[in-house]
């Protein structure tokens, strides 16, 4: 069952892509054609629902998603993300049998946004490996502009 979700996921993604006339077609060293990648100024948001942009409900629990509270700061930031031209994809542990509420939701608060991701892991401690650039940002408790600061992190160990 996990496998026909990723592919799912897969799905979305390239959907998603194919949405966005801004990729930059990339080459490696031989010349051939490689995954292609945003313009450095704009972002590719993954953002969370449950917990990040309003109170945190679980799936088993799905009555209250349609009259979840919004965060303070949230719709306001995310909507000028937006409107700077970064892409908004909400990536969420909800399923597919909450689209349909999840989606009303998003609406009714007057969220812009390219998509949803469904199926997101549970649990938390996520670490993302991927060939692209990540960076995260863990939701404290309220929306601001984003700031850079100094951080450890976890890397591989490109000297052996």
């Amino acid at each position: 069952m996990a496998h026909l979700g990723n592919l799912r996921i897969v799905k979305e993604l390239i959907g998603l892509i194919k949405k966005m006339t801004h990729l930059k077609e990339t080459k490696n060293e031989t010349g051939e054609l490689i995954s292609p990648v945003l313009p450095e100024e704009i972002k590719n948001y993954l953002i969370d629902i449950d917990g990040t942009v309003c109170d945190d409900i679980p799936n088993e629990e799905p009555w209250r998603m349609k009259d979840a509270q919004v965060f303070l700061g949230a719709l306001s930031t995310l909507n000028k993300w937006f409107d700077q031209g970064h892409i908004i994809t909400f990536f969420t542990s909800r399923t597919e049998e909450h689209r349909a509420v999840t989606e009303q939701w998003l609406n009714k608060n007057g969220f812009k946004y390219h998509g949803i991701l469904f199926g997101k892991p549970r649990g938390g401690n996520y670490h993302w490996v991927d060939n692209h650039i990540v960076r995260a940002t863990r939701y404290e408790g309220h929306f601001t502009d984003l700031v850079l600061t100094d951080a450890k992190i976890q890397v591989f160990n490109n000297e052996s």
